[in-house]
């Protein structure tokens, strides 16, 4: 039988493809789905970062699948443990994720590229808001995570009138890291990828870590949680044979053997 989500491992990277015709769209049976592949990863000691993408060159992800709405899906269904689509609110994923949005990016589609951590879309790539045009809001975070990556006056626009936003243009604001052609995606995301798994792993989860946990703080403040001793990733690098070894492999002019430990 056919499943809703694929996965493929690369070495220390998992790629996670939604494959659902036509349009990818999610539904709670494949948010609770993804939640558990997301983690698996978290807790793989051999997977370091994951890609998310959409199968098919049209659609990334449609967002919330309507068909199972009108079959009596509600609004605020149960997602799950890990939100919509299994990410949206998964806050512990100390692990770097890259979305590889391969066409619209709508709704909760576009909601989900956004709790990813890295974005690289094809050129015909598309990303919109247009719940507020069907009479609801995008509350998978899209009203919380936009406006921190673009202006709030350019997110509120795409939120209140559901415009379209390019691949070209999300380049400009930061909201992509990269745009490429539709063949290269995939082989562009897992050289993203190898170049993150190049650096310590422990260190990759604390660097999250802080950021995520210090979005909101003035640095004074960040300061202060940091050497709070409330962050364990961050905690676990400054004690970790990896911090060791990055020093010395330095030192000797050598490539660091990191062991994630």
């Amino acid at each position: 039988m056919a499943t809703s989500v694929q996965t493929a491992q690369h070495g220390a990277v998992l790629i996670i493809t939604l494959d659902r015709p036509k349009a990818n769209a999610i539904d709670c049976a494949t948010s609770r789905r993804l939640h558990e592949i997301l983690s698996m990863f978290k807790e793989s000691p051999n997977l370091q970062v994951a890609i998310l993408t959409g199968a098919g060159e049209r659609f990334f992800c449609a967002g919330w699948d309507l068909n199972a709405a009108v079959s009596g899906e509600a609004v605020d269904a149960d997602h799950g443990p890990g939100g919509f689509a299994g990410l949206t609110e998964l806050f512990s994923l100390n692990k770097p994720v890259i979305a590889a949005v391969n066409g619209m990016a709508v709704g909760g589609g576009f909601e989900l590229a956004l709790a990813c951590d890295l974005i690289v879309a094809v050129e015909q790539a598309q990303f919109f808001l247009p719940e507020a045009q069907i009479g609801i809001v995008p509350d998978s975070g899209g009203v919380f995570r936009l406006p921190k990556r673009l202006p709030r006056s350019v997110a509120l626009e795409m939120m209140l009138t559901g415009r379209r936003m390019g691949a070209a243009e999300a380049l400009r604001w930061g909201l992509v890291n990269a745009v490429v052609n539709s063949d290269s995606l995939i082989p562009n995301a897992l050289a993203l990828a190898a170049r993150i798994t190049a650096s310590a792993p422990l260190a990759q989860q604390a660097i999250k870590e802080l950021v995520n946990a210090s979005e909101n703080l003035s640095v004074a403040d960040a300061f202060a949680l940091q050497r709070s001793d409330t962050l364990p990733a961050y905690r676990c690098m400054l004690h970790s044979e990896d911090a060791s070894e990055g020093i010395q492999a330095f030192a000797d002019g050598r490539t660091p053997a990191w062991k994630g430990c």
